[in-house]
């Protein structure tokens, strides 16, 4: 019998989880149209971690990334940073966690002692640190290291926060200089365990029992919460963190019955408490929408009495924060599928919310790859908490392209509506006034580079994921030719929404990584990247480009493209094809786009 899968949603059955580790992984790999992310991770560790290991590895799997680990003898993660392993350069690691506790600090202050004297003993902390991060540079991986949780027994009380040799005051100090070198060294991240503990409460975070018998770092029942928030991290690294919200109205964006009570009369404002839980989720959900997170509606209403709740005078969201809309009588997976056709988004980047269980059953065993929070009570503090503990939409950084990507999809419906009264599509593709950026990898770009590579599964003729090592192996070895494409519009800003790279062997350009994001698909935006490659393969000598597809269940809409192109099948190996283009008497192929080539 399978494994229940639910059990690994939050509110998690840890008990459950513990007995049914195997037979939940077995449960997880045997899913169907599933296509893993492989990912090798080191971890380093301070402390005992394998229940740690062994439960991340179910959520990683659980968000299509498949993990394979190597893992450090107990508190050797220094010696194996600075001096070297060989098991670990074999291992070759694309991420290196760093699982670390203030148990593993070294330099601490003596009560009583200078700020002077403290600040030697914090220098000195920093330096170690700072010595195991550069030794682990070699690896061109991405490294997460935690800062440090605040220990229970401080021994000052309230003073320990006040005087420099206070030992909250000084780990506070240290992990302010954990943040400010995570800030400044690109692909390294900053694991938040300091806000984790936190949340838990230290009470319950430590155990001194537990620490002394089996150095666990935290108490056995806080391992699966720091499993969960590494592999949110780790998500958003690899860019599988959901997108878009889908937002039930009624007793969820406030409270009441719109259809029933009026809009005079829904709960919404600061007149009682309830009014207030609701205000403060719409505050929440619209800080979302600002940095990039997509908000649609699906509610069970008439449309028109629906839509007047935006116009209550005390609502923080208005109708035009929202990028879809469907208020009616329609089961509502029906309508979340034509939410995600709309705005041309996977149902696997949405999360659903709804004050109703019933409506949250059929959506989760409709189409299970929506995220569907357990909200424990009908209040706006508890959809907070619903998506504030899953880490839904957990972001590595913020770019302006994420800050434009809600208003992008807003955008694209105005374009949908500009085809649909064209003449042709001709027509519409030159109103829309195109104009790209393609230029070869920048650093700025190279997180974004990275994601891409790990999101993209339509539109991606080789289906080859890349961490962010490799994207600037490529980009600065001298061996590859790479480009990334910007496509803007008489609309808006697409943002960076295509990726060439090409390896030159001899003098032919190999096709390593070609994809598109499909909110741009048959725009000419393709036209456009492969006029650009062949110029650069022109100019770098190459007389030919060798393009590879490798089938897999979601890419076959470019199963012809390099057919449709002008290249020339040369083989056949199962499913897979090789193709070649001949650079001599190439025509540029982009009608409807300004090409703005750089660098």
């Amino acid at each position: 019998m399978a494994a229940d899968l639910g059990k690994l949603d939050y509110p998690f059955d840890w008990d459950y989880i513990l007995r049914k580790q195997k037979s939940l992984k077995r449960t997880l790999l045997a899913r169907e149209n599933i296509t893993y992310i492989e990912k090798r991770i080191a971890i380093l560790c301070g402390s005992t971690v394998d229940d740690i290991r062994n439960t991340l590895e179910l959520f990683l799997l659980q968000s299509g990334i498949r993990p394979s680990f190597w893992q450090s003898e107990y508190n050797k993660y220094y010696e194996d940073a600075v001096f070297g392993n060989a098991e670990l350069d074999e291992f070759a690691p694309d991420m290196i966690l760093i699982f670390t506790s203030a148990a593993n600090l070294i330099e601490k202050p003596v009560q009583g002692e200078s700020e002077a004297a403290v600040q030697v003993h914090l220098d000195a902390e920093m330096e170690r640190f700072a010595r195991v991060w550069e030794g682990l540079a070699r690896y061109h991986a991405v490294v997460i290291q935690n800062n440090m949780e605040l220990p229970y027994d401080v021994g000052l009380g309230s003073l320990a926060a006040v005087e420099p040799y206070g030992i909250s005051r000084y780990i506070e100090m240290l992990n302010q200089r954990f943040a400010a070198y995570a800030a400044s060294h690109e692909g390294f991240y900053l694991h938040d365990l300091h806000g984790l503990a936190a949340r838990v409460g230290l009470c319950r975070w430590h155990n001194p029992a537990q620490y002394f018998a089996y150095k666990f770092a935290m108490d056995y029942d806080a391992m699966p919460k720091v499993a969960l928030s590494l592999a949110v991290m780790i998500r958003a690294i690899l860019g599988k963190n959901r997108k878009c919200l889908v937002l039930d109205l009624d007793n969820t964006l406030w409270g009441g019955v719109i259809g029933d009570d009026g809009m005079e009369n829904i709960q919404i404002g600061h007149e009682t408490a309830v009014a207030e839980g609701y205000t403060a989720f719409q505050r929440y959900v619209r800080d979302l929408k600002e940095r990039g997170i997509i908000l649609a509606v699906c509610s069970k209403n008439e449309n028109a009495i629906a839509r007047q709740g935006f116009s209550h005078p005390d609502s923080v969201l208005k109708l035009e924060d929202f990028a879809s809309f469907y208020a009616n009588w329609e089961p509502k997976d029906q309508n979340i599928r034509a939410i995600a056709e709309e705005l041309s988004i996977g149902t696997d980047s949405m999360v659903f919310l709804d004050d109703n269980p019933a409506e949250r059953a059929l959506v989760h065993a409709s189409l299970p790859e929506v995220a569907v929070p357990e909200v424990r009570s009908p209040e706006g503090f508890s959809f907070i908490r619903a998506l504030e503990d899953n880490g839904y939409f957990e972001p590595i950084a913020i770019s302006e392209d994420d800050r434009r990507r809600a208003a992008t999809y807003v955008q694209n419906k105005e374009r949908r509506a500009l085809a649909a009264a064209a003449g042709n599509y001709d027509d519409f593709l030159r109103s829309l006034d195109m104009r790209a950026e393609i230029a070869p990898f920048q650093p700025v770009y190279y997180d974004r580079i990275a994601q891409l590579t790990n999101k993209t599964n339509q539109f991606n003729l080789t289906t080859r994921r890349y961490t962010r090592a490799d994207i600037v192996a490529m980009a600065e070895g001298g061996r590859c030719i790479t480009l990334y494409g910007r496509l803007a519009d008489r609309f808006g800003d697409n943002g960076l929404v295509s990726v060439v790279v090409g390896e030159m062997r001899e003098r032919a350009l190999h096709i390593l990584l070609w994809l598109m994001s499909c909110r741009v698909l048959k725009r000419g935006m393709e036209q456009a990247m492969l006029d650009a490659l062949v110029s650069r393969a022109r100019e770098a000598g190459c007389t030919c480009i060798i393009g590879y597809y490798f089938p897999t269940k979601k890419n076959q809409m470019v199963a012809a493209l390099f057919a449709d192109f002008g290249f020339e099948e040369m083989e056949q190996e199962g499913a897979a094809t090789k193709w070649r283009l001949g650079l001599d008497g190439y025509q540029k192929k982009a009608r409807f786009i300004k090409v703005e080539e750089q660098g």
